[in-house]
């Protein structure tokens, strides 16, 4: 359908809503983005974007933005976290380096998104926050401080506890995965090379690589634990409790958290992919993407890769298809099964990072001798990601 003139309102301003926002903007539609706080201000810390997500913002007009944001990455390195020695490289700076592996600050992606999205056209509402959704009518209705509107297109990209999520499945309770995560920016080691660690312990693990031009250093460290964190990305804890949880790790990590004051902390829970994303009538429709669909397991750095290939894909698909209810349709049968399987390999990461005994000492021989042997074959096994074009008609790989 024509998108010229179509009325969308798009629920949060991160990286899948102002993606969608721009996306959609361009191909003629008028659109207005409601975000809650009060200001799009500089918080979160470091991100990667993949191949994948990268085809999609040089898709949008924002490769130079992104090149000029971002450190590209040459590495991930594997090693085991009280040693440090290294158990395997996978140097991902080869894969596609045509779209390039990023390294950049949240706030940084968030702001291009902004400039890209203002740029086309792109209305941003602050201080708008969503009591609750309706979708039961012909049109989709949402209460914006206890005002009740209705909207032509709806799009929640409002993230985990998205309200329209919950009007579209109706309630959920994620799996607390007893596992929480901290993280942390500290000034950066001069000549850092542009390489993701990830330090594996028995039941914990922790990833680090520089950013901003090797200005910060970002860290986000795991642990498995019975008790209980909050699903918040506003939790501050005591440092000292990070760097107990990580005493037996290397000279290497201890000398990172040394120098971390007030990480951030929160709880890890699993949530399905939902079951339906999306309602249309006759008069108007409502879907979700990113978060809001497909919550992840930070264990393989896709969230907001995801975000940028759902934003595209929608966006594409309601210009493609003749109404609103088969684009969505198709928009979902595209995604849902991509999506499902990303969350399943990170739910796997979880695993593998935080073996022990013997399980542990085989796994980390076993990725040795294939880097050593087959280091081409260790790249392979992530073609289905990676490779991955969502901007090339149905998403190819290469």
């Amino acid at each position: 359908m024509s998108l010229i003139g179509q009325s969308v309102t798009v629920l949060g301003a991160g990286v899948a809503g102002l993606a969608v926002a721009r996306a959609l903007a361009l191909r003629g539609a008028s659109v207005t983005v409601l975000e809650q706080a009060d200001a799009i201000r500089e918080v979160g810390a470091g991100l990667q974007i993949s191949p994948n997500g990268a085809c999609v913002l040089r898709a949008l007009g924002l490769g130079d933005a992104l090149q000029a944001s971002s450190l590209r990455a040459e590495a991930v390195d594997l090693r085991d976290g009280m040693s440090g020695a290294l158990v395997t490289r996978l140097e991902v700076g080869r894969l596609r380096p045509e779209q390039g592996y990023h390294f950049l600050h949240r706030a940084d992606l968030i702001a291009l998104l902004l400039r890209g999205a203002e740029e086309a056209g792109v209305t941003l509402r602050l201080l708008q926050r969503v009591d609750a959704v309706d979708v039961s009518g012909p049109r989709p209705r949402l209460s914006v401080a206890g005002a009740w509107q209705e909207a032509g297109l709806l799009i929640g990209a409002d993230g985990l506890h998205s309200r329209l999520r919950v009007a579209l499945n109706g309630p959920e309770k994620p799996f607390f995965t007893h596992q929480v995560a901290w993280r942390a920016l500290i000034p950066c080691d001069a000549g850092a090379a542009p390489v993701a660690e990830v330090h594996m312990g028995e039941g914990r693990h922790l990833v680090s690589y520089p950013l901003r031009g090797g200005a910060l250093r970002n860290i986000v460290a795991v642990e498995e634990r019975r008790k209980w964190a909050e699903e918040s990305w506003s939790l501050r804890d005591d440092s000292m409790d990070l760097r107990l949880a990580f005493e037996e790790f290397g000279p290497r990590v201890r000398g990172w958290l040394e120098q971390v004051e007030d990480p951030w902390l929160w709880g890890l829970f699993r949530h399905p992919v939902a079951k339906t994303w999306f309602r249309a009538t006759p008069h108007g429709a409502a879907a979700i993407l990113g978060d809001a669909a497909h919550p992840t397991l930070p264990f393989l750095a896709q969230g907001a890769s995801m975000g940028l290939e759902d934003a595209w894909v929608l966006a594409e698909a309601l210009a493609t298809y003749d109404t609103p209810a088969v684009g969505l349709a198709a928009f979902q049968a595209r995604r849902q099964a991509r999506t499902g399987r990303i969350v399943a390999a990170a739910n796997g990461n979880a695993r593998a990072y935080h073996l022990s005994g013997p399980l542990r000492s085989l796994a980390h021989t076993g990725l040795r001798l294939m880097g050593q042997v087959a280091p081409s074959a260790m790249l392979g096994r992530f073609d289905w990601l990676y490779g991955h074009d969502v901007t090339q008609g149905a998403g190819r790989s290469s």
